[in-house]
């Protein structure tokens, strides 16, 4: 009988921590574990040896580039990436649970923005190219960064080159009109930022398809990557409030009012709908 979602989650975060932990800047080993909240017998093996052998075959062919510029090498990843695996954004069906799961990014080659891009920082570092991920709001970006000119590339659309006026549309579109572009959003994420936001876009997705022991589990290995996370702690409570676990709701909740700065206090009847914790 397949253990429950509660007792298999020390494992998964103990695992997610451990690959938080790892050296370097590999991100898979963390998203295939989260990964695991859904699919509680995956084996990550298979998947990380397909991306080896897709860095592999990456390098093959920018190593026929070595001179070219970081341009043309970006479009040699992208022809890879896009044309020839037919990897690309689900923008049809773009809440299917299935984008947010690495196994089923490399499995049916469909994702959002930081799905896509963590498959693209993956193959791209293996193949020998500096990149780093953006966290841009409302849409994951990467970086390949260049003495020259560093370029933003948008792995959901194809790896589309983006100039900062592109990105001050996108923030738009994004965050409306009013939203003022600062060029600290196109600042460096690092693999915890990362692996953070993939938590967050999953529990919010969770909350809307009203999967609340999934939603929680996440909001549970959140706060095991970042125990200071009071929004975290106070949507944990949330989360269980309408499981009617009222005794681990009051917990979190009284938890979350007593270390919240003073000045902050919120409205407690807003404060107990469970909409809030899709409006960050």
């Amino acid at each position: 009988m397949p253990l429950s979602l509660s007792t298999r989650l020390p494992q998964i975060a103990d695992d997610l921590l451990r690959a938080l932990n790892e050296p370097g800047e590999s991100l898979a080993p963390a998203a295939l574990g989260i990964a695991r909240v859904e699919y509680p017998s995956l084996d990550p093996a298979p998947y990380l040896q397909r991306l080896e052998r897709m860095g592999e075959a990456a390098e093959g062919r920018l190593q026929r580039q070595e001179h070219a510029g970081i341009a043309a090498q970006i479009a040699t990843l992208n022809a890879y990436l896009f044309e020839e695996l037919g990897f690309s954004g689900n923008a049809e069906r773009y809440d299917d649970p299935r984008n947010s799961f690495l196994n089923e990014v490399l499995d049916r080659r469909l994702g959002i923005p930081i799905s896509l891009a963590a498959i693209y920082l993956e193959i791209g570092r293996r193949a020998g190219l500096r990149l780093e991920g953006v966290n841009f709001p409302g849409h994951f970006l990467v970086r390949a960064p260049d003495p020259a000119e560093d370029l933003i590339v948008d792995p959901f659309h194809a790896g589309a080159l983006l100039s900062e006026v592109d990105c001050r549309h996108l923030l738009r579109q994004h965050l409306g009109d009013e939203a003022a572009f600062d060029r600290a959003l196109l600042a460096t994420a690092t693999r915890q930022h990362i692996v953070v936001r993939m938590l967050v876009n999953l529990k919010r997705l969770y909350v809307r398809m009203q999967s609340f022991p999934q939603a929680r589990a996440v909001a549970n290995l959140l706060l095991t990557v970042d125990p200071s996370a009071l929004a975290e702690l106070r949507d944990r409570g949330l989360l269980a409030y309408h499981m009617e676990d009222f005794a681990a709701a009051l917990r979190d909740l009284e938890t979350y009012l007593r270390l919240m700065p003073r000045g902050d206090a919120p409205n407690h009847r807003r404060t107990a709908r469970l909409n809030a914790l899709s409006s960050e």
